[in-house]
């Protein structure tokens, strides 16, 4: 294992799968984020689109949660890096963050309360 920040390393965190399905990274996620953002950085983006957009489909859809906390962190970087007002940028992150009613949150990855690995 590389040390972090050494001559050209790349952070172990962007090469982690974030679906087992169809063997997409952090960082290709991340990457169409980005492409989607710069043709309208308003749009609603939601795990969806960003399969459509990579022309795969949702399988199992356990990768959905975390699909989705990439999608408000990328967003947010992507908003504050931009010459946006507040306002604006908090009307639209709240939108997102209604996605994790609707997908769950990074924790719970589609288990149930009661879930114990052996």
């Amino acid at each position: 294992m590389q040390p972090h920040g050494a001559g050209g390393a790349v952070s172990q965190s962007k090469l982690m799968l974030i679906c087992h399905c169809n063997i997409i990274t952090e960082k290709e996620i991340e990457q169409t984020i980005i492409g989607l953002l710069d043709q309208d950085p308003w749009q609603l983006i939601v795990p969806a689109k960003i399969y459509h957009a990579m022309q795969k489909r949702g399988r199992c859809c356990g990768c959905f949660p975390n699909v989705v906390e990439t999608i408000i962190r990328v967003t947010e970087n992507y908003h504050a890096r931009s010459e946006a007002s507040d306002v604006d940028i908090v009307s639209h992150l709240d939108r997102v963050r209604g996605l994790r009613v609707q997908y769950g949150s990074r924790n719970h990855e589609r288990r149930s309360a009661g879930h114990r690995a052996a």
